[in-house]
């Protein structure tokens, strides 16, 4: 990924414009999480809706209150991103044309997060 190549992943705005509301995804995760049999892994779209709905509240947090107050959302959404990223690298299931990195710039994935839900989001309207 060259620098600047952030620039090329889409805005907050855009990639979570059609998304379901907050609660309903965070249910969705804890479903997801709930109905797991233990010691078997989570699939794609686990990782991948529970970093988006993480972006989502950290971005409203980072809307509303100040940083320190917004900052465990943010570190919180990041991790999940870092997930996200980690899943996509080892099983090579990246939809977008930004790929996952060890170090990507600004050291956030979350911008990698948007990429891969408006990607996700497009081929489950597009079908």
């Amino acid at each position: 990924m060259a620098s600047g190549s952030h620039a090329a992943c889409p805005s907050p705005e855009t990639a979570y414009s059609n998304a379901p509301r907050i609660l309903r995804e965070i249910a969705w995760v804890t479903g997801a999480t709930a109905d797991k049999a233990f010691g078997v892994p989570m699939g794609r779209a686990f990782w991948l809706r529970k970093a988006a709905v993480l972006d989502r509240v950290a971005l409203a947090e980072e809307e509303t209150y100040a940083p320190e107050v917004a900052a465990p959302a943010v570190e919180t959404a990041e991790e999940a991103a870092g997930q996200l990223a980690d899943f996509d690298h080892t099983h090579y299931t990246t939809r977008g044309p930004i790929k996952p990195l060890l170090n990507p710039p600004g050291r956030s994935y979350r911008p990698y997060v948007r990429q891969e839900y408006l990607a996700w989001l497009k081929s489950r309207t597009d079908s």
